[in-house]
């Protein structure tokens, strides 16, 4: 069995930063699949996030 990810619950300003960072360490090339996965996870975590309104509360 592959072993599961278990990212720490963020805030949606902490989420955003690391979206942000994600992204900036990627500049100037498109996304292999797998940063896409990844991408769209941490996309998921920032929604949740703003739903829950965890924003500011860092």
């Amino acid at each position: 069995m592959s072993p599961v990810r278990v990212r720490q619950q963020l805030c949606a300003e902490e989420i955003n930063r690391a979206i942000r960072a994600f992204l900036s360490e990627r500049r100037g090339r498109a996304l292999t699949a797998a940063e896409r996965r990844e991408y769209e996870q941490l996309r998921a975590e920032w929604v949740v996030a703003r739903r829950g309104r965890r924003w500011g509360r860092c």
